[in-house]
């Protein structure tokens, strides 16, 4: 399998980075997931413009332009002849003095890979069974709204999920609202509408929290957002989440408590499916 090294193609076992690389050392750095059908990546451009975001946002130079990062995607879905895939892009600052002063870390690394999908998305969307994290998201936290390479609090919430036997976890932020999940934006049904937490409860931008509002607007669903709590969502029509490797997944249990499930769960499952795949052909 090849990777693609600062615009280079390398062996991934050959692929190395140096242990003073400040994304090593910091989490110094951002990240995006992407989806790749037909060797077209889904939805690239809102992707790239919230990598760029984040970048200028974090002070940190993308080393390449918007199209020579795109031919390296292009060049590395050839290379490892993978059409339909998971792709990883990391941005870290690279390599600079000791200690937390970016100073001097003026030559970025790049790295983007390739992974296998999950099962395919056709049939009903995954079946997930959620539980409430112990770790809490910084309310009205700007620094949420990029893929930063610090994640700890979601892989802590994530590894509590894993020993509880769940698929995904739920963190609530520092007012007691539940955001977002571990990997996932959250979405549910109260009345016919949909809803899902507002971007200054502390939650990531999610380009496929973006492409499911698009959804709802397209099929005539009202959506609102509105901050929730566990409480609430136990009474929901339904629950779902949403995020690019998979889509849409559907939430059918919070802490053991079962929850409602609603057709409208199935029904954008299927269009996000279809959309991905038309803008795939296209």
């Amino acid at each position: 399998m090849f990777v693609s090294l600062n615009g280079r193609l390398v062996l991934e076992e050959q692929a190395v980075i140096s242990v003073f690389d400040r994304g090593f050392l910091y989490g110094d750095g951002l990240f995006e997931t992407l989806d790749v059908r037909n060797g077209v990546p889904f939805r690239w451009h809102q992707h790239l413009e919230r990598l760029c975001r984040g970048a200028e946002f974090l002070r940190l130079r993308l080393p390449c332009t918007p199209s020579e990062l795109r031919g390296y995607v292009d060049e590395l879905v050839a290379a490892n002849a993978m059409t339909d895939a998971i792709l990883r892009l990391t941005l870290s600052r690279g390599v600079g003095v000791r200690g937390y002063s970016p100073a001097g870390a003026d030559r970025p690394s790049l790295v983007i890979s390739l992974h296998p999908l999950p099962p395919s998305e056709s049939g009903p969307p995954p079946a997930w069974r959620l539980v409430t994290s112990s770790f809490r998201l910084p309310a009205n936290e700007r620094l949420a709204r990029f893929k930063t390479c610090n994640k700890l609090p979601q892989i802590l919430a994530r590894a509590e999920a894993d020993a509880a036997g769940a698929n995904e976890a739920l963190l609530l932020n520092t007012e007691g609202f539940v955001v977002e999940a571990a990997s996932s934006n959250l979405f549910w049904l109260a009345g016919g509408t949909v809803c899902t937490p507002p971007l200054a409860s502390g939650i990531l931008a999610g380009v496929t929290r973006a492409v499911v509002e698009e959804l709802c607007q397209t099929l005539r669903l009202p959506v609102r957002e509105v901050n929730t709590t566990n409480d609430e969502l136990r009474q929901a029509e339904g629950v779902f989440l949403s995020l690019s490797s998979v889509g849409i997944a559907e939430g059918v249990a919070l802490d053991q408590c079962e929850l409602r499930r609603s057709p409208v769960t199935r029904q954008l499952h299927d269009a996000y499916s279809a959309l991905l795949q038309a803008e795939s052909r296209a």
